[in-house]
């Protein structure tokens, strides 16, 4: 049974102050998420000539933006950093030669349903089929989750997985979004995952908490607190614009909690390949207790070549905010090379 921590009584007047008054709960805010094209253009003042697009890209990945996320995308601006990363285009339709729907090639080290296992000492879960927001640019929007996402009884076959090998140090829940999922389901793997002596760490992939920030709540802080694993929750913030008060309120929540946060971001075309969006963006997710982590360059995945940032604008991109930016501040640039045994720097 989870008990609260009293680390979760000491809540700070800053974050009391930051708190929304929640007239909707997550669940509610995440069934309510924009799904079609043409609410999403009509919310944000788009014109209609970007519909056949968004329709096209909509029936390859579907469209789904939760309006907590929707306030924070400039209206009548088709060029909004926020909006490109969500708004289905033509361009999706085209699939120039190397980009694939298994760019990580995650087929291949897929011992048990719902488990990943391509790097020592670490395995995934895929926790959750659903995200509260589908990024045009995700690596896993071929993924087949019909095929991962085990019940209850059937997390057992993963949990023996990593009860069999005491060389795995950390379990990593990740999806689609593991927060997509009931705190009731999740406490429960995290309790089983807690009984396995050899685990030493607990990681969450997360976009919850930055696309709806009341996603942070009380159940969610309970079993973050009481597990015995050091826990570390990395976010996915891409662009400045993402953080705003909610946001920094629901991480100080977090951190509260005991809970290590991270970011990494996906280098994209049109969202922040520019030096000065990436320096205010690591000044941003510092201030708000965020530790700058990993700059993707973008995994190739079938649907997203137009986001695409060429390797020789990636490592100048990053000289240049290397100079700009205290060391602490700086991400690592980084690619994923399927078979390699860690991410690859550039």
């Amino acid at each position: 049974m989870i008990t609260r921590s009293p680390r979760l009584l000491q809540r700070t007047d800053a974050v009391s102050a930051a708190s929304i008054h929640r007239t909707e709960s997550w669940q509610t805010q995440l069934s309510r998420a924009v799904r079609d094209p043409r609410e999403l253009l009509a919310r944000l003042d788009l014109d209609a000539a970007w519909l056949p697009g968004a329709d096209a890209g909509h029936d390859l990945f579907a469209v789904r933006v939760p309006e907590a996320y929707l306030r924070r995308i400039r209206l009548g601006d088709p060029a909004d950093p926020l909006l490109r990363q969500v708004l289905p285009v033509t361009a999706e339709t085209r699939t120039p030669p190397g980009f694939v729907t298994d760019p990580l090639a995650e087929a291949e080290h897929t011992p048990r349903r719902g488990l990943i296992h391509k790097y020592v000492g670490r395995v995934l879960l895929i926790t959750s089929p659903a995200c509260a927001i589908n990024c045009r640019y995700c690596f896993r929007r071929h993924f087949p989750y019909a095929e991962n996402s085990p019940s209850r009884e059937q997390w057992q076959e993963s949990l023996d997985y990593l009860r069999a090998d005491t060389t795995i140090r950390e379990a990593i829940l990740s999806g689609g979004d593991p927060l997509a999922s009931s705190d009731a389901r999740l406490a429960w793997l995290v309790e089983e995952l807690a009984a396995i002596p050899h685990l030493q760490r607990l990681r969450l992939h997360t976009r919850l908490p930055v696309v709806i920030p009341d996603r942070v709540d009380d159940a969610l802080l309970d079993w973050l607190a009481a597990t015995r694993l050091q826990t570390v929750m990395v976010l996915h913030i891409n662009h400045p614009a993402e953080i705003d008060d909610a946001v920094i309120a629901a991480c100080a929540r977090l951190k509260d909690a005991g809970v290590t946060l991270l970011n990494q971001s996906v280098l994209l075309r049109g969202v922040n390949d520019d030096v000065e969006v990436l320096a205010e963006l690591s000044e941003a997710l510092f201030a708000a207790g965020i530790l700058p982590y990993y700059l993707h360059v973008l995994d190739p995945v079938a649907g997203a070549a137009h986001f695409d940032v060429p390797d020789g604008e990636a490592r100048a991109l990053h000289r240049a905010l290397r100079d700009r930016l205290a060391g602490f501040l700086l991400p690592r640039l980084v690619r994923e090379i399927p078979g390699e045994a860690s991410k690859t720097p550039l």
